[in-house]
């Protein structure tokens, strides 16, 4: 039985674009590589660096494309145009830790498509795991691996 994997829209294209592009052109990039390997390699290709880096290149392609057309095919795409009342995926939200005037926004998103650098958390995360399900100015705790804390939603978009 295959479980279900939540992702945005967006989320769910940039997933579908990277598996084309793995598909259609990373494949005949490596296989060119390793083609050229095996010509120029000479006799041993057991000592030939170039072969072994295309071997390892190629090997990573596949698990990845593997990878990609499992997430795919077990996708639940939510459809976060709406705005929302209730945080949930693809919900932005405006956050503070009690006691604090620092305000954090955050866009939550499923796990594949986890990104903090862009603010992207996860379902999954501590944070994201606290507010689902909550709305503007509920008061929730977090439970993260350095303690527990609370936090205040501010906003939802």
């Amino acid at each position: 039985m295959m479980a279900n994997t939540i992702l945005t829209r967006e989320g769910y294209e940039k997933l579908v674009a990277e598996l084309d592009f793995l598909r259609n052109v990373k494949r005949a990039e490596v296989s060119e590589r390793l083609r050229s390997a095996i010509e120029g390699g000479g006799d041993d290709l057991l000592e030939n660096a170039e072969y072994e880096a295309a071997k390892n290149e190629q090997s990573f392609t596949e698990g990845r494309i593997k990878e990609l057309e499992y997430l795919v095919a077990v996708a639940r795409v939510v459809d976060s145009s709406e705005s929302s009342e209730i945080i949930e995926v693809g919900s932005k939200i405006e956050i503070s830790e009690e006691g604090s005037d620092i305000v954090e926004s955050y866009i939550i998103v499923g796990a594949p498509e986890a990104n903090p650098e862009e603010n992207k958390i996860s379902n999954e995360s501590p944070i994201g795991k606290a507010v689902i399900g909550h709305k503007k100015g509920d008061i929730v705790q977090v439970s993260a691996p350095i303690g527990s804390y609370n936090i205040k939603i501010i906003n939802i978009h």
